[in-house]
């Protein structure tokens, strides 16, 4: 980056414990036997939205909501006989009857309003990370989710990976006996190799665009928006670089956290921390930074001792591993356990978990098999769990505990620390003035 993140905080241990609800319930809205279809909608249908749909084309797809038809150009020929919306609201009131279940795959800041408007109508919903823009939305539909008994999955993919599932293995089984310390990192919202990286997206930004360019005909801009705070459109917003603007994006953290942090977060058993703290470069209320640490605490549970975790972005990492040779691969984006016995690594998404030095992996012999293997991909996972099946393995009593970790790195971000979380009652206990960043107030009209 050419530049070091300015601390502003120093981390704290704190003595609040906290632990998140991971038990599951059944659905409770009618099932459709196993060789029934299921009618679906989807609502955002280019960019993250078009593969969804496609791995689920099996079913019935009846219905297409995008508020850019230009954007959503191929998956509309690739089905032609879906209806076309352009507000799910509308969609969801004149085709309540014809829809079994719902893909939400809109910016960010639109997750929360068009899930929990499908869950009130008792259908079964797969939402793409992160689950909710904010902490308090991603309480609020673990909650619907059950209180509906709908089938639900967030779209962390890497959930559904043998990786994963071989990572939970290893680590419970003692391979590196106990674990303290984790680190995960991403190279967002940079790209590219170790050689040459880009911007993916702006972070860093302070100032908004003050040109006012006509919005293109085929893009109903306040639909857009949404529950956000209105502002003149802008290229510079749509289709992709919201990503990193606060009223819109979760940045780095949010877009990757999901993925990356999911592991650890399952493998571990970790629930709320306890305490957290960020360091980063220059913060503002447009952007999120161009690169940050971020580091959760959490207390000891189920026998395992307590875990500091630490988070870095915008290309910064860890220390690379004393045990990795000069020719060994250190990885782009992905997760390091260090325990006791030894250090496992693996990519983002849970691929590849790898033993630390390499040499224990050519005698290694596997712990055995105790976690169901997914079979179909992610997106089968849930249509299976639509029909009766088990419930899916992100479903939101899962994912929505793990988003709230993840958000709780951008309200550390946000707001001046080390902070004190104490998860059930969402609240931070030692800046009253970090609370404003756990909700949101959604734009007249627009309501969770």
């Amino acid at each position: 980056m050419g530049t070091e993140p300015t601390n502003r905080r120093n981390f704290i241990k704190s003595t609040t414990a906290a632990s998140a609800f991971t038990g599951f319930m059944p659905s409770r809205v009618q099932a459709k036997s196993s060789a029934a279809k299921l009618n679906i909608a989807a609502i955002g249908i280019g960019g993250r939205g078009a593969p969804v749909i496609k791995r689920s084309a099996g079913e019935n797809i009846v219905a297409l909501c995008d508020v850019d038809f230009d954007r959503g150009a191929e998956t509309l020929k690739q089905y032609p006989k879906a209806k076309r919306f352009k507000d799910f609201r509308v969609m969801l009131d004149k085709m309540d009857s014809q829809i079994d279940a719902v893909i939400v795959a809109t910016p960010d800041h639109t997750h929360a309003v068009a899930t929990m408007e499908a869950i009130k109508r008792g259908k079964h919903v797969y939402t793409e990370k992160p689950l909710t823009h904010t902490i308090w939305e991603a309480r609020q539909l673990t909650e619907a989710a059950r209180k509906y008994g709908v089938a639900t999955q967030m779209g962390n993919q890497g959930h559904s990976s043998e990786g994963a599932r071989q990572t939970v293995e290893w680590i419970r089984a003692g391979v590196i006996g106990e674990v303290r310390e984790v680190h995960c990192w991403s190279d967002r919202p940079l790209r590219g190799t170790r050689f040459e990286q880009k911007m993916y997206w702006p972070q860093g930004v302070s100032t908004r665009p003050v040109e006012k360019p006509p919005i293109p005909s085929t893009l109903d801009w306040d639909l857009w928006l949404g529950p956000a705070p209105h502002r003149e459109y802008h290229p510079d917003y749509v289709p992709f670089n919201w990503r990193g603007r606060w009223d819109f994006g979760t940045g780095a953290l949010g877009d990757m956290g999901c993925h990356i942090i999911d592991h650890p977060y399952w493998a571990l058993k970790l629930g709320y921390p306890e305490s957290v703290e960020a360091s980063s470069s220059h913060i503002n209320d447009e952007t999120a930074p161009l690169a940050s640490i971020i580091t959760y605490q959490f207390p000891a549970r189920e026998g395992m001792p307590p875990v500091r975790m630490h988070w870095y972005d915008g290309g910064l990492k860890p220390p690379r591993p004393a045990e990795l040779g000069p020719e060994d691969e250190w990885l782009v984006d992905g997760v390091l356990y260090v325990g006791d016995k030894g250090k496992i690594m693996h990519r983002s998404h849970g691929g590849k978990p790898t033993l630390i030095p390499l040499s224990r992996m050519e005698n290694f012999k596997r712990p055995a098999e105790t976690i169901p293997r997914i079979k179909g991909g992610h997106e089968q996972n849930w249509i299976d769990a639509c029909k009766g099946g088990r419930p899916a393995c992100a479903n939101f009593d899962y994912s929505g505990p793990l988003t709230e970790v993840v958000l709780l790195g951008n309200l550390a971000l946000r707001a001046e620390g080390p902070l004190l979380w104490d998860g059930p009652n969402m609240r931070v206990t030692n800046n009253e003035s970090a609370n404003q960043f756990i909700q949101r107030e959604y734009r007249k009209g627009w309501a969770l």
